[in-house]
């Protein structure tokens, strides 16, 4: 396949992801945090990276480094959601009318694509460190936590 089409492809795959996921989210402001400050962001990182770190008994080098992925997520985060405020109000702009507003959905969708493919490799590598930092023992620790139903970032 093409690098141009795959690419094309797996950015409006990330952009139905992302969309579905700000609408989904869309009435869970406090709960999952689409509105934290910085400190409040903080605290609830401090306090994942604390549960985590007794969990997979993590030194205080790979919390540190759980602790910076957390930091990069929250910035993509940030750069995404951009200056919405209300991402379902922006998607039911686009069928507000008795015509989809393609050329708008469009701008949307690659927005959020290039801010995507702009912050992805820093996520990407505060990732990796951070998995590659991790023993075995913790490492098959982490792939069970993702077998696992609710998965590891659905647990309250």
């Amino acid at each position: 396949m093409k690098t141009w089409i795959k690419r094309s492809l797996i950015g409006l795959f990330g952009a139905t992801i992302l969309v579905g996921g700000l609408t989904a989210c869309g009435g869970h402001h406090e709960r999952h945090g689409a509105n934290l400050t910085t400190e409040q962001f903080a605290q609830k990182r401090d306090k994942m990276v604390n549960r985590a770190g007794s969990y997979l008994d993590l030194n205080a080098e790979q919390k540190q480094k759980l602790g910076a992925l957390g930091d990069k997520l929250y910035a993509q985060r940030s750069a995404l959601m951009g200056s919405m405020t209300d991402p379902r109000a922006e998607l039911k702009a686009l069928v507000a009318s008795d015509k989809f507003d393609a050329a708008k959905a469009q701008a949307f969708v690659t927005d959020k694509t290039t801010t995507i493919q702009a912050k992805s490799p820093e996520v990407i590598a505060a990732l990796a460190d951070f998995y590659n930092s991790l023993n075995p023992t913790q490492q098959q620790k982490v792939r069970d936590l993702m077998e696992r139903r609710s998965g590891w970032f659905n647990r309250g």
